[in-house]
Parts: structure tokens; C-alpha cells; sequence
């Protein structure tokens, strides 16, 4: 792997303090600094204009800006944007942002590839490869913000990979998008999603941080979810249930249940009714999502209407139940559909 870069996304305000008085400059030329990286994001050192051209000289000498590189995006028919970025060792990762009425929405992968190996999931047919650092994830922030003009309202991180399986790094880029010198972007306006990596759930709940949990759920017995989604063989469903009442327990947060349908295996009425049965009592809304179609999958989507009986069902047993409405699926920018691979071309990224 080459070595990484320098870049000072990903650094705290403290750090970016710090690391100018290393260069006998003042601190407040980190509180600079985090300006122009956060809120108001620029391309390059030279639009740093309240910075000496001295010290903009060296910082394009020893470092980078940006550790994402934007390679194609994908417009779809519903204005849903999807970014292929390149990383420095030539890796690819995806974004996506969807704009709407009240809303600018982006979605962040936190690795690079995917270890969970979820058969309804493109990336995780692609492996996984490493970690992304907190100024990897934060960039794709950056790089979408400097691409359509504004920083966005809300973050989800449900792109590539598994969150909680990169703990540090996400929890630093939570930090920096919610700091007043950050991307100010209020903690309720983030969602993290999971597999249901326990410890990670754990870990963040001791964090207390008030934003959402989304636990991707999509059977309700252990042999069924199993099937789909092999970290079940390791945390089943009694002991992830204890966790996300755990969780309810110690942030007051109701918890976004995810749940996949997939036509003749988890969208019976007796699938919908062991469903309430397990989360009877947990503060929790279910989002049902249609699955989205991926090259070489196993699963199809049901009816409409058997969508709209499940979740009938669910409502009668006193459970919050919405359908998503899901976008950018056309290219393939939806729930599941992220794999960061070029279309059938070679690429090697240049840094």
C-alpha cells in the first residue's frame, strides 16, 4: 500500500491548533483552518485567503487538501447524485447525496468494501479491503458539499461498509460534523446503521450522543436471518435485542429497525407477526425497505400490495411503521446497491 498522504481533514480544532503552533504560527490559524476545511469547504490552499501566502505555500509543499478524488457521478432521474472517489492507494468508494424539500442528505461509507458478507448487499460481494480514515469520511462531506454548492442538513452512514466495525474513525468524524468549528450539523440530523456489531452498539450507547441508531434487521428468527446475514451466527437475536434496549436505556433514543423485503422469504403475515413479537416493548420505528435489485441477487422485491399488507400488519400491533421511499435507484444508488467498482474499467487513481 502507498503511504498516506498528509492531509489535515480529519484533524479536531485542537489538533489544527496545534499542529500550526508546531510551525510558529499562532493558534488561531488553526481556528482558520477549520473554516475553510469545514464550513465553508474549499479546493484548493490558494482560496484560503486569510492565511499568509506563506503558510499556504508550505501547506501545499508537505500536504494534500483533499484525500478523496471525485472520478464520475452519477445523476439519476429523481436528482439523487452518486459519487465513485478514488483514494490515495487507488481504492474506489462511493457517496451518495439526495436532495429534498427539507432535507440535503448524505451518504457516507466507512470502509472500504465490506466483511459482513450480506447476501442482499453488493458491497459485501466485493470483500473488504481496509478502514477508511475520519478525513476519508469526512471528505466525501467535502468533495459533495464543493460539488453542488452548500454543505449538507443531514448525514447517514449507510454507504459502504460497517461503522461500527470502524469505531475510532467514526466517532472522530461524528465529532468534527457536529463541532460548532465543524460542519455544525446537529447530532439528531445522524444516523449510523449497523449489522448489529453488539459491542460497537454498546460502545456507542455509553457515548450518549443522542443521534440514531439504524439496526439492520430483515428477518425476525435466528435460521432465516442466519441465512442472509452471517454475523447472526455470532450475536443472534436475543442477545441483540438486549442490546438495542440497552441502547434505548441509556440515550433515551428510540432505535430505526431496518427491515428488507424479500419476496417468498421474510414477507409472509407470519413473517410480519414474528416481527412484532420481537420487538414488542422496544422503543423503535420500523422502516420497511422493498429490496433493491444487484447484479447476480438472490432476492426480489414483493408486490406492492403485499408490501402494504405487511406493513398493515405491523400497525395493528400497535408498532411505527414507514415504507421508504427509495432513490437513485436507477443508478444504482439505493439501499444495498453501493460496490465502488468502475464499469468495466481499469482504473489506477493519480495522486
Amino acid at each position: 500500500m502507498r503511504p498516506m498522504p498528509f492531509s489535515l481533514v480529519g484533524l479536531t480544532l485542537q489538533e489544527l491548533q496545534n499542529f500550526m503552533q508546531r510551525w510558529n504560527e499562532p493558534s488561531y490559524r488553526g481556528d482558520q483552518l477549520a473554516g475553510w476545511l469545514y464550513k465553508t469547504p474549499v479546493a484548493s490552499f490558494d482560496e484560503m485567503t486569510n492565511i499568509s501566502i506563506r503558510v499556504r505555500e508550505r501547506l501545499k509543499q508537505e500536504m494534500i487538501l483533499h484525500p478523496c478524488k471525485i472520478e464520475t457521478i452519477r445523476v439519476s432521474q429523481d436528482g439523487t447524485r452518486k459519487y465513485l472517489l478514488s483514494l490515495h492507494d487507488s481504492e474506489l468508494i462511493e457517496a451518495v447525496f439526495i436532495p429534498e424539500e427539507d432535507r440535503r442528505t448524505v451518504c457516507v461509507s466507512s470502509q472500504v468494501g465490506c466483511k459482513m458478507g450480506c447476501t442482499f448487499c453488493a458491497t459485501g460481494a466485493k470483500g473488504f479491503y481496509r478502514n477508511l480514515t475520519a478525513g476519508e469520511i469526512l471528505d466525501q462531506i467535502l468533495q459533495i458539499a464543493l460539488d453542488v454548492g452548500e454543505v449538507p442538513s443531514n448525514v447517514v452512514f449507510m454507504g459502504m461498509g460497517e461503522p461500527l466495525a470502524n469505531y475510532g474513525a467514526l466517532l472522530k468524524a461524528i465529532q468534527i460534523i457536529n463541532a460548532p468549528w465543524g460542519f455544525n450539523i446537529g447530532i439528531r440530523q445522524l444516523t449510523v446503521s449497523t449489522c448489529g456489531l453488539i459491542p460497537g452498539i454498546q460502545r456507542l450507547g455509553r457515548e450518549k450522543l443522542g443521534l440514531t441508531l439504524a439496526v439492520s434487521l430483515h428477518a425476525a428468527d435466528d435460521e432465516k436471518r442466519s441465512r442472509i446475514m452471517p454475523i447472526n451466527r455470532v450475536y443472534g437475536l436475543d442477545e441483540l435485542m438486549v442490546a438495542l434496549r440497552g441502547y434505548v436505556a441509556m440515550t433515551g433514543r428510540r432505535v430505526t429497525v431496518e427491515y428488507a423485503l424479500m419476496a417468498g422469504f421474510n414477507d409472509k403475515m407470519e413473517d410480519a407477526a414474528a416481527l412484532a413479537r420481537l420487538l414488542k416493548g422496544l422503543l423503535c420505528h420500523i422502516n420497511l425497505i422493498p429490496i433493491n435489485p444487484i447484479r447476480a441477487g438472490l432476492h426480489q422485491r414483493p408486490r406492492p400490495a403485499e408490501i402494504e399488507k405487511f406493513q398493515a400488519m405491523l400497525q395493528r400491533d400497535g408498532l411505527t411503521v414507514s415504507i421508504r421511499k427509495e432513490r437513485g435507484e436507477d443508478i444504482e444508488a439505493a439501499c444495498g446497491q453501493l460496490k465502488g467498482e468502475w464499469e468495466g474499467v481499469d482504473h489506477e487513481a493519480s495522486w
